[in-house]
């Protein structure tokens, strides 16, 4: 029977070349692995990278759109109320044509509703009406008994005064003193009513939005 060949350096040494191949396979793969890991970890965050930037440029755009969406309902709505103020101009400037030519005015009646009117804004019960000298003429007498009739003040006195108005037009009534007056020249107070007209005129005519005034 032959001896087996037991030669300790020749097994010593067959063992260490065993134990540095699986050492080196396992480097290897765990080497490998780590790549891998860092491939994978590059390319997640370069795709996160890349939504976030993508995320920001829609959050600016946006923000420039919203910008110019705004500036253009500001810039619609200034022009529109524009031309609204172009027109409602326009009826107050006609309007005061007509009331200076007294275009479809009947004269007694609206003088004697405007002075009615004045009368029932002032305390007391004497009061002086100054007219133009040319509408003294066209109104002529009487008109004043109905200005009394339509007051309400059982005791009222209403005289013309002494002086008649210097400009043509003119409305003027005032109390026994002088302490109060009240301008009812038309154009004078087209102009004091004017802020409450061009409303009204602006509903009734669709211009803007609202309920009109109910009549009274």
């Amino acid at each position: 029977m032959t001896a087996a060949n037991t030669n300790p350096q020749q097994v010593l040494q067959e063992e260490i070349l065993s134990d540095a191949r699986t050492q080196g396979e396992q480097a290897v793969k765990k080497a490998r692995d780590e790549a891998a890991a860092l491939v994978e970890g590059s390319r997640r965050a370069g795709t996160k990278e890349l939504a976030d930037r993508l995320a920001v440029a829609k959050a600016e755009a946006d923000r420039r759109r919203n910008l110019i969406l705004a500036t253009v309902s500001v810039e619609v709505g200034r022009r529109r109320s524009a031309q609204i103020e172009k027109v409602l101009l326009a009826v107050c400037d006609e309007a005061r044509k007509r009331l200076e030519s007294r275009q479809g005015i009947d004269l007694r009646e609206a003088a004697v509703t405007l002075v009615v009117e004045a009368v029932a804004r002032m305390e007391g019960e004497q009061f002086t009406v100054q007219l133009s000298q040319a509408d003294r003429q066209t109104l002529g007498d009487g008109w004043l008994e109905d200005v009394r009739r339509r007051a309400g003040k059982a005791n009222l006195q209403i005289t013309m005064a002494a002086e008649p108005a210097k400009a043509d037009g003119s409305l003027l009534v005032s109390d026994a003193d002088g302490r109060q007056m009240y301008d009812q020249t038309l154009t004078v107070r087209l102009a004091r009513q004017w802020p409450a007209l061009r409303r009204e005129i602006a509903v009734r005519s669709s211009l803007v939005g609202g309920e009109p005034r109910k009549e009274s």
